[in-house]
């Protein structure tokens, strides 16, 4: 395979700015360091491969989450048929330490309970730090259909967790960098 001149130092530029990012997207999503690793790897082989399809400036790091989301999806797929059990890759990637002090086990709870598409678009949003427009690319819908999925997951979050209004339950989204 060859690339155009420049390829590499392009490559190295995007990998340097947006690892951190896509290596905190992976690990909250993954249930071992292991699986961490493969989605880092595979995403950024990607982006080595299709290096003159990765768009320029900051919606290359948009662009990374998309593959690195879909390097997951097929991650799981492949979990599933091996394990042949669904439930149970749940379970396992949704292991908690059994005491937590912070007293938000009833938020995780909550949280897990929602579907996988509703916990995607609120994870984006919150521990991500996107806009509607960047969780739709990410997602590959558009900023409009994002921002209501992000809306209407924000409103059944809030009713999970009793809450009367969706402002209330967007409070408690809002804990950056807490894995629910």
């Amino acid at each position: 395979m060859t690339h155009p001149p420049g390829a590499r130092d392009r490559f190295e530029a995007i990998y340097h700015a947006y690892y951190p990012a896509i290596h905190q997207y992976a690990a909250r999503r993954t249930g071992s360091p292991e699986d961490t690793a493969d989605v880092l790897s595979e995403t950024f082989l990607t982006a080595w491969r299709r290096i003159a399809d990765v768009p320029e400036g900051e919606q290359a790091r948009l662009w990374l989450y998309g593959v690195a989301r879909r390097v997951l999806a097929n991650q799981r797929r492949a979990q599933s048929r091996r394990a042949g059990l669904t439930e149970r890759l749940k379970d396992a990637s949704a292991t908690r330490p059994a005491s937590r002090a912070d007293g938000l086990d009833h938020v995780r709870e909550a949280f897990d309970d929602l579907s996988v598409r509703d916990r995607e678009v609120l994870a984006l949003a919150c521990w991500e730090g996107l806009s509607g427009p960047e969780i739709g690319k990410v997602l590959g819908c558009t900023g409009t259909a994002a921002r209501i999925r992000l809306h209407r997951a924000r409103k059944r979050l809030a009713r999970a967790l009793g809450l009367a209004t969706v402002e209330e339950g967007q409070a408690i989204v809002e804990l950056r960098g807490e894995n629910l």
